[in-house]
């Protein structure tokens, strides 16, 4: 059963997945290996882990359906980095890789414009200290 509000949520999540598919595709194409998708911690979810030139790279994909609410780059607040660079502490350790070199990358889709947009802001963030 259908609850009022469902399917706001179920629109959001595909566009989310289709932002993540063209981030995905784009990352490939620069010669990222992605490593893992979606990985969820008690902090919430990494969209993409990759590896590129030697380091482990930690990708917040944001999709944006309009410029509305402006590009998908500025939605990374220092909350935002905080939590993923908490996040990305716990993958090292518990994949033994906490002595990698790593960084932190945004990807902002553009689906109001056809071919959606993709655009790869490399080393977007230093991990937040705290």
């Amino acid at each position: 059963m259908r609850v009022h509000g469902d399917v706001g949520t179920d629109r959001r999540r595909g566009r989310g997945i289709a932002g993540e598919d063209l981030a995905c595709a784009e990352l490939r194409r620069r010669g990222y290996a992605i490593l893992d998708r979606g990985y969820r911690t008690r902090f919430g979810e990494i969209d993409v882990i990759a590896r590129h030139q030697g380091a482990i790279v930690f990708v917040e994909v944001k999709t944006r359906a309009t410029r509305t609410c402006g590009g998908g780059a500025e939605a990374v607040t220092p909350y935002k980095q905080w939590r993923v660079a908490r996040m990305a502490a716990e993958y090292l350790v518990r994949r033994g890789l906490h002595d990698r070199p790593c960084r932190f990358d945004v990807v902002a889709v553009d689906l109001g414009v056809d071919p959606p947009g993709v655009e790869v802001f490399a080393g977007a963030f230093d991990a937040p200290v705290g």
